[in-house]
């Protein structure tokens, strides 16, 4: 009986872990942005900043070579096409002095609108 309950124990911490290590994010792409921007009422400073998605709504926006900002983002499918065509890219609305990042684009078809807070 105890043999039967320990073969299910580890069959199930080794399912587990299988499923675990397969839901990674996937870099959207790796972006220098060359001013200072706003995402969900926070300022982000100009530098590079690396886009991962993990497959769900949400986005995590990290900074990399020494800015250390990061944040996690929902998104929801954003309509119409990329901006910059087939390669991956930010677009930003403009206000007065500021820029907020409003879309996230993957592909020319495939982008990622960011959810207002």
């Amino acid at each position: 009986m105890w043999s039967t309950i320990r073969k299910s124990g580890l069959l199930a911490a080794a399912f587990l872990a299988i499923t675990a290590g397969s839901a990674r994010a996937e870099v959207v792409m790796d972006v220098k942005v060359p001013f200072p921007f706003i995402v969900h009422g926070q300022t982000l400073p100009a530098g590079m900043y690396r886009i991962e998605r993990d497959g769900t709504d949400v986005v995590l926006i990290r900074g990399e070579k020494g800015n250390k900002v990061g944040m996690f983002v929902m998104t929801m499918p954003a309509a119409g096409h990329d901006p910059a065509g087939e390669k991956p890219s930010l677009t930003f609305t403009h206000y007065e002095t500021q820029y907020r990042l409003a879309d996230i684009w993957e592909s020319g078809s495939e982008g990622r609108e960011i959810l207002a807070k």
